[in-house]
């Protein structure tokens, strides 16, 4: 019997370059943003904020890494998931740290989950696209 399995995770210098990605396209945009960036596990492992960006965002950035990384798709997506089923509906967005709204991606690494990248402070789509421009930065699969 297998006791214990390999988990490979994000560097804590790829974890720190992908945030500091997401806040240069955040600069492009025009928009001040917080991004972080968890472990595969939801563990936070780099975070950045902006000057001027806001206070609340902080937790959200941090919530939609962790539920990216969680579930292994976008936060984006849950719009789709939910559209279909009254109950998980109304009871995923109830559950702590669970993001239902864009801007939250996982990273992946050769089709290996090793974290997740969140970013909030601008619109969900302005969000994604900063995510997307740090696992751009890292040369990491979108998923």
């Amino acid at each position: 019997m297998q006791r214990s399995v390999e988990q490979r995770a994000i560097t804590a210098e790829a974890a720190h370059a992908a945030v500091a990605a997401a806040c240069a396209k955040a600069g492009e945009l025009g928009i001040r943003v917080n991004a972080a960036v968890t472990d595969a596990s939801g563990v936070l492992a780099a975070f950045l904020r902006m000057p001027g960006a806001f206070l609340h965002s902080v937790d959200i950035a941090i919530d939609k890494a962790y539920t990216a990384a969680g579930f292994g798709f976008a936060t984006a997506q849950w719009v789709g998931i939910l559209r279909g089923d009254e109950a998980l509906r109304l009871g995923m967005p109830q559950r702590p740290r669970n993001v239902v709204f864009g801007g939250g991606l996982p990273m992946r690494e050769g089709g290996v989950l090793i974290g997740g990248i969140g970013v909030s402070g601008g619109s969900a789509e302005q969000d994604e696209i900063c995510a997307r421009a740090a696992l751009a930065a890292l040369g990491l699969e979108e998923t």
